[in-house]
């Protein structure tokens, strides 16, 4: 009876030590999973311009929507040019055209308002947009300027690879 009782404790030793085991390990791999996600999450940007980098050199072609354009309005041309010199020195653009007196119309408060603005065209990467636009409200006169973004599909390569050196990684 003796043994059996041994040989019982034995067993149950035996199962408790492989339980054991097999938490500690399961433990390793979800805390090195878990560990391995917040890496990749956090060096999502840098990885994801090096394959953009990697991919335009290898197949000599333009990734579509790692660029965009951004339409911003404008009271005035000097409202226009502080906002756009304060975006490039901020390196948030390649780029920016300044389009003189354009006509608009647009609902304000229930009427339909007529006037007279300045037209920003920003030439920026789509990583950049967020910065932009945050910028630009805490800056603009507006209490709702427009800003408005368009991903670019094609163009110039090398156009491209010069926003590219021009606008610094994320």
């Amino acid at each position: 009876m003796t043994f059996v009782a041994a040989n019982r404790m034995e067993c149950l030793f035996q199962r408790c030590h492989k339980e054991a085991v097999f938490n500690s390990v399961s433990r390793s791999v979800l805390l090195m999973s878990c560990l391995l996600l917040v890496l990749t999450v956090s060096m999502y940007p840098g990885l994801w311009s090096i394959g953009i980098r990697l991919h335009s050199v290898f197949t000599g072609s333009y990734v579509p929507g790692h660029h965009s354009v951004l339409l911003i309005n404008s009271p005035n041309e000097q409202t226009a040019k502080d906002i756009g010199r304060a975006i490039m020195d901020r390196r948030l653009a390649a780029s920016i055209n300044i389009l003189s007196r354009t006509s608009t119309m647009y609902y304000w408060k229930g009427e339909i308002q007529d006037a007279s603005e300045i037209l920003m065209l920003v030439k920026t990467k789509t990583s950049r947009i967020q910065q932009v636009i945050d910028y630009v409200r805490s800056v603009h006169p507006y209490a709702n300027p427009e800003v408005l973004s368009f991903p670019v599909e094609d163009g110039s390569l090398a156009y491209m690879e010069w926003m590219d050196e021009a606008i610094p990684d994320d």
